[in-house]
């Protein structure tokens, strides 16, 4: 572990842009005073409206409903945003739904019998199994859902067709 001895350099203060304190600062003071005209004009009776020199103003069921619909567009924005997410999810049983277009999938050696796990299982075992404590130096592969279904979901059918 080194010790730093001189103190960390920054650049000096000339070459900083100052811009966004000051953006900043007017997006506050610009938004609190807006709210706080909001309040007059939602809360003061008209006759103090009138003798601050405003003489139109829009009306004050509007200071109710701006609020309510910016939030019923805000929980449809949420709702729309759902329901294309799950209409652009593909079903259970489509295969784009356990794969994808950069699956990279090695070449199996094909069987007839469709139960003939040893078949199946050798055509993947230099990619599953290492020897003693050396990583195999073979490129990395997606495991196919078929082999993943074989595994999981039949029984040994050989001894019952027996």
């Amino acid at each position: 572990m080194t010790i730093l001895t001189e103190p960390i350099s920054h650049p000096p203060n000339e070459y900083r842009s100052r811009a966004p304190e000051f953006y900043g600062f007017v997006a506050w003071t610009s938004t609190s005073f807006l709210f706080v005209v909001y309040v007059f004009w939602a809360l003061l009776p008209d006759e103090y409206i009138v003798r601050a020199g405003v003489e139109w103003y829009p009306n004050r069921e509007w200071a109710l409903l701006l609020p309510a619909w910016s939030m019923v567009v805000v929980l449809l924005t949420y709702f729309t945003y759902m329901a294309l997410t799950i209409y652009g999810t593909p079903a259970f049983d489509e295969p784009s739904a356990v794969t994808d277009s950069r699956a990279q999938f090695p070449l199996k050696r094909v069987s007839k019998d469709p139960y003939d796990q040893e078949t199946m299982f050798s055509s993947y075992a230099p990619y599953a199994h290492s020897e003693g404590n050396k990583t195999p130096q073979l490129e990395l592969y997606d495991i196919p859902i078929e082999l993943i279904n074989r595994v999981l979901y039949t029984e040994d059918r050989r001894s019952e067709q027996e």
